[in-house]
């Protein structure tokens, strides 16, 4: 199942419901994609169809109440920054205000000068600290507060950092999620074409690894690490732009679509 969250046109109410082919098609109950995720319930939606090309497509939960991310879980991506493999996965976190549509404009605040991508698959959590699916994801980076600010927060957690969706394929659907090609274009030109087998940590180990400390809740976002291809690692960087658009494709997951305002 493809749990979305949108907004019809002519409408200003978001809505929720199962993404089938070239509809969407809403929940009846009104349950949201938060509902379905506490619940775990899987039965179809019987509300009203629309096309998925005419709906807005929302942040599939539009603020989680939490965003983790894990750096250098790629051993391609740490090869490239100089860096050693890490002994255990490096968390940082990004904000309920980080998240926002997938297919947006994305405004960024002035303070950040080196914008730069990080194509990403996203695990989503469900009841009981399981994961229960996976999206797509862009973990923006400000580098230069990440070069000069030993925490992460800012460089990391600013708003609009974190564009995601364009739904929630369910885990049920994914039959290896250590086995997802994952591509990242800026302005039609390929920068990373990898594969989650290259990750470092993961998805039940990254899970289980936060839950030693933290209880995880149904909604939280899950960046699981970016491959290699970013522009700060290119000679020389290249950095985003107003202007600029990034698309991030992962095989059975979809792909999201957005500008630098």
């Amino acid at each position: 199942m493809k749990l979305a969250t949108f907004v019809a046109a002519g409408s200003d109410t978001p809505q929720a419901g199962e993404v089938r082919d070239d509809v969407v098609v809403a929940f009846a109950d009104g349950s949201t994609v938060l509902d379905r995720l506490a619940s775990g319930d899987r039965a179809p939606a019987d509300g009203e169809s629309y096309n998925l090309a005419d709906v807005r497509l929302l942040a599939p939960v539009p603020q989680p109440r939490a965003i983790f991310g894990i750096g250098l879980n790629y051993a391609a991506h740490a090869a490239e920054t100089g860096q050693q493999v890490p002994e255990a996965p490096i968390v940082f976190m990004k904000l309920p205000t980080s998240s926002v549509p997938p297919n947006d404009d994305v405004a960024i605040p002035a303070v950040v000068r080196r914008l730069d991508y990080e194509g990403e698959l996203a695990v989503v959590i469900g009841a009981g600290g399981a994961v229960a699916g996976y999206a797509v994801a862009d973990d923006l980076s400000a580098r230069d507060l990440q070069k000069r600010e030993r925490q992460w927060t800012r460089a990391k957690g600013f708003d609009n950092s974190c564009p995601w969706g364009p739904w929630i394929t369910t885990a049920d659907e994914v039959a290896d999620s250590g086995a997802l090609a994952l591509k990242t274009w800026v302005n039609g030109e390929l920068r990373q074409d990898s594969s989650t087998a290259d990750l470092i940590f993961g998805v039940q180990a990254v899970v289980d690894f936060l839950g030693e400390a933290i209880t995880l809740a149904p909604g939280d976002l899950i960046l699981t690490g970016t491959p290699p291809g970013v522009g700060q690692a290119m000679d020389p960087p290249r950095f985003l732009g107003g202007g600029d658009r990034v698309r991030i494709e992962i095989a059975g997951l979809g792909a999201i679509e957005h500008s630098i305002a």
